[in-house]
């Protein structure tokens, strides 16, 4: 492969559209600047148009929306809360700022998601008194919440997690950080649960260079979330505080920002499926590398990352890391699957109810370059190394055109 000026092809870098510029440019010229202002309402009313929710709150970071969604949910020291262990370190640390105990649940190899059977037998174990904490036996006790997490726009199971989450009156809180534009039997993710959560970050399907929101139908949650986000500042002519609040709302210029990528999601969302589409075409002819499908027809993604799995005694020893960094030498990043929250040193001595499932997807699982923005070029620099790592794999020899 002989690349001259080897430029950087990303896993997901921001796609501006142009029209950013012009709210950026608004808000300037109205000297909105600092948070709150007009282009945070725009925002908020179109998050709520789009996830189909009554409801939200533009605030800081997808982490500050799970922390206020756990304060919402009334999240006290000891309480249980059960997340999934396969996920960003982000969606369990919410819990330990309020002095929560995470329990952690294995994912089903069929969505990478909280598996509904390994969350039934931590419930059951949370009511009885069962759970190992790092302090000792815990105490018998409902778990406050329940976060389930759409890994990579992946949709989790909502239905089995819903039920089994009603029938023992525990609330949902849905971190769709990366399912933005994803859906579980025509709904979308983070309308699903009693409230969601919403990144965006800089790599996410739409970025406001950093951000996030809060979503629910409960309009007194959400009143209560921006009014915490905002210093729990009291009405009063001087500043009262009667509460702990935090600085948590977004900007006026990152909600334009925002907006503007918002306009676009359903392009965005497009490209990202072609370029799975791409990758499910090129690896359908190699053993022992297997791509994330959507299970059935409830089910769809916006593949903000595609990942595959490659089981190296079926690709004649060439292991994930071996295509990891066969991209890396050519400048093309990838990156390894989240590593689960049960075996994070941080969270090691915590409880954990599963089988392996989310350690064997971290072991062999790889998140390929999935941009909106991938070009031709970045396509075929990356088939390139594929045809040289994987040619031996091949059960048939074919070109695989870059068509998207």
């Amino acid at each position: 492969m002989q690349h001259s000026l080897k430029s950087k092809v990303w896993l997901s870098s921001p796609h501006m559209s142009g029209n950013e510029l012009s709210y950026i440019e608004e808000a300037f010229r109205c000297n909105w600047i600092a948070p709150l202002g007009p282009h945070i309402d725009v925002f908020e009313n179109d998050l709520c148009r789009y996830n189909g929710v009554k409801h939200a709150a533009a605030l800081s970071s997808g982490t500050a929306a799970i922390h206020l969604g756990l304060r919402m949910l009334d999240v006290q020291p000891d309480d249980y809360v059960l997340t999934q262990s396969l996920t960003f370190v982000a969606s369990a640390n919410p819990i330990k700022y309020l002095g929560g105990m995470p329990v952690f649940i294995d994912s089903e190899k069929e969505t990478w998601n909280m598996c509904p059977q390994q969350l039934e037998k931590a419930i059951i174990a949370c009511m009885r008194g069962e759970i190992r904490t790092p302090m000792g036996r815990g105490e018998a006790r409902l778990p406050k919440a329940i976060i389930p997490v759409h890994l990579y726009g992946m949709p989790a199971n909502m239905q089995e997690i819903m039920r089994i989450a009603n029938e023992y009156g525990i609330p949902v809180l849905e971190d769709a950080a990366e399912a933005l534009g994803s859906t579980f039997d025509k709904r979308a993710c983070g309308g699903i649960g009693k409230l969601g959560v919403l990144s965006f970050n800089g790599n996410k399907i739409i970025t406001a260079s950093a951000g996030g929101a809060l979503l629910s139908n409960d309009d007194e949650m959400i009143t209560r979330a921006k009014f915490l986000a905002t210093q729990a500042k009291d009405v009063a002519k001087h500043y009262e505080h009667t509460q702990m609040g935090y600085n948590y709302r977004m900007s006026n210029i990152l909600a334009g920002i925002g907006i503007a990528q918002l306009e676009l999601i359903d392009d965005r969302v497009a490209a990202r499926r072609a370029n799975f589409n791409f990758y499910n075409n090129y690896f359908s002819n190699i053993e022992g590398v297997e791509l994330l499908q959507e299970p059935n027809e409830k089910y769809f993604s916006n593949r903000w990352l595609t990942t595959i799995s490659v089981n190296p005694k079926l690709t004649m020893g060439i292991t994930r890391d071996d295509v990891m960094d066969a991209l890396a030498a050519e400048n093309i990043e990838s990156r390894p699957i989240w590593k689960p929250m049960h075996l994070q040193p941080l969270y090691t001595a915590y409880p954990y109810f599963g089988t392996g499932v989310s350690d064997e997807i971290f072991n062999n699982g790889l998140c390929l370059p999935s941009g909106s923005n991938l070009t031709k070029d970045d396509l075929a620099r990356i088939t390139e190394v594929f045809d040289a790592l994987f040619h031996k794999c091949k059960q048939t020899e074919r070109k695989v055109a870059v068509n998207f």
